[in-house]
């Protein structure tokens, strides 16, 4: 599907938004929450006894970045391996009561739903259990994600790689598929994890924050006011190797980092901001600009509308997708511009 021409308002961007279809392929989770009260220790081990009050179940990792997509209006296709399991089970029934297709996830035997468990008790996380498995899919798996990834391929405008190193993306996999979308004219946005990270070849954009951009590269350097060489060398050398069209780094409390390899390098500050909970801000950030990317926005706009997004969400407590109307209000509230598209 080509790229739809860019949009020259905002409120043309955001209803535009709503035309679009994303693939996001990667690795699903639930995370599972038990809240309870905590008075006494155990007679058995010195560890607290919670007494449960509620519990909760959520979609999180690649599941997550398809809420936030829905959020923004546009429609999100899941692929992905799940266990033939209970947390599997839990998955789908989430995924129907709030409105998100399956046909797209696989289910396997060979391997558990990633499922993550949080104890919490007086506002204080006690404990955290992680059921999953990081091996990559076997021969019979990698096949139905293919069969799966191709056949929803020619409905999307963009493609999102949720990157967690649970296994269910692979390096051949990964370059299979950047090069099917490529053919077809689709970009591809990444959010990548370590083991993957150079394998993701000639994408049209690249977020890691700055410890996957350390981890991925195997270099050292600070943060990007002390260490500003060292960084861009580094953002240099990734350019290098992958060749993306845009390379978006996330800088945590300082904003954002983006350039495209013709555009000056540009930093755009974090927006002040009371901060509740910086989970899940990522998985914003890389809905927003992937449907930046799919409307051939400027990658200047792409990034400065990521960053608002990233950072509404940190006031929110837990993973909470973004709210598309507070984003355009925000936006329009710092006088953010749509520039006439002259590449990216």
């Amino acid at each position: 599907m080509p790229l739809l021409a860019a949009p020259n308002t905002l409120p043309e961007l955001f209803n535009a938004f709503n035309q679009l279809t994303v693939l996001v392929v990667g690795d699903v989770m639930m995370d599972a929450y038990v809240w309870g009260k905590a008075t006494r220790l155990s007679p058995e081990a010195p560890v607290p006894v919670v007494n449960v009050s509620r519990t909760e179940q959520r979609l999180g990792g690649a599941a997550n970045v398809a809420l936030n997509v829905q959020a923004l209006g546009a429609t999100p296709l899941l692929c992905a391996v799940i266990g033939e399991d209970q947390g599997g089970d839990q998955l789908l029934e989430l995924l129907r009561t709030t409105g998100l297709s399956a046909e797209g996830i696989v289910r396997s035997t060979y391997r558990p739903t990633t499922v993550k468990q949080r104890i919490l008790a007086a506002g204080q996380h006690l404990l955290r259990i992680d059921s999953e498995v990081e091996t990559d899919l076997n021969v019979e798996e990698a096949a139905q994600l293919t069969a799966r990834y191709e056949a929803l391929l020619s409905r999307v405008d963009v493609v999102i790689f949720e990157d967690y190193d649970k296994g269910v993306l692979t390096e051949p996999s990964i370059q299979h598929f950047i090069a099917l979308a490529r053919q077809r004219g689709i970009p591809t946005v990444v959010d990548p994890k370590k083991k993957n990270f150079l394998a993701y070849g000639h994408c049209t954009l690249f977020k890691p924050n700055l410890k996957e951009l350390r981890e991925g590269l195997k270099l050292e350097f600070s943060d990007t006011d002390a260490d500003r060489p060292q960084f861009e060398a580094a953002v240099t050398r990734l350019r290098e190797l992958l060749t993306p069209e845009i390379v978006l780094v996330t800088l945590s409390e300082r904003g954002v980092f983006v350039e495209n390899g013709h555009e000056q390098r540009t930093y755009l500050p974090a927006h002040l901001r009371t901060i509740s909970d910086v989970s899940g801000a990522g998985d914003t950030v890389i809905s927003i600009a992937a449907l930046c990317v799919a409307l051939n926005l400027s990658a200047a706009v792409t990034a400065a509308l990521a960053n608002l997004g990233g950072g509404l969400v940190c006031e929110q407590v837990g993973v909470v997708p973004i709210e598309k109307q507070l984003l355009l209000e925000e936006a329009q509230e710092v006088g953010l511009q749509l520039p006439v598209y002259t590449g990216r």
